[in-house]
């Protein structure tokens, strides 16, 4: 089992700046990709940024490419989502996941693909 807390999330204006953070407990934490998710309301769940095993490789989804940016530190077992350039329409709970990955370089865009979730955090951006 893999266990994951999100934290940072909170208000913030448009145009602002907030960084969410993930931190995994349970198993090794350099043997998952890990991604970021959103749900806005009235909204499907949505992929937002993946990044690999080690960090080398990351992807992110076309709304958010420039300014967001996924990393990790596997000393301490936590994944990070800094978000800058805040938009109204990035409002949603963001989940962060965790993927078995055989591979080094591997990372996912899909929700199946991912075997455990967080509990969520709320981005609300004003506009």
């Amino acid at each position: 089992q893999v266990q994951l807390v999100e934290s940072g999330g909170g208000l913030v204006q448009a145009g602002g700046s907030l960084r969410l953070s993930c931190a995994a407990s349970g198993r090794t934490f350099s043997n998952y990709a890990m991604g970021w998710f959103r749900q806005a309301p009235g909204k499907e769940r949505e992929f937002v940024a993946a990044i690999s095993r080690i960090g080398g490789s990351t992807g992110y989804e076309d709304s958010v490419q420039g300014r967001f940016i996924i990393s990790r530190d596997n000393a301490k077992n936590t994944v990070y989502l800094q978000m800058n350039s805040l938009k109204p329409e990035d409002t949603a709970v963001y989940y962060c996941a965790a993927a078995r990955a055989m591979y080094s370089g591997s990372y996912y865009t899909r929700e199946y693909d991912y075997g455990y979730w967080g509990q969520g955090t709320q981005v609300t951006v004003s506009s």
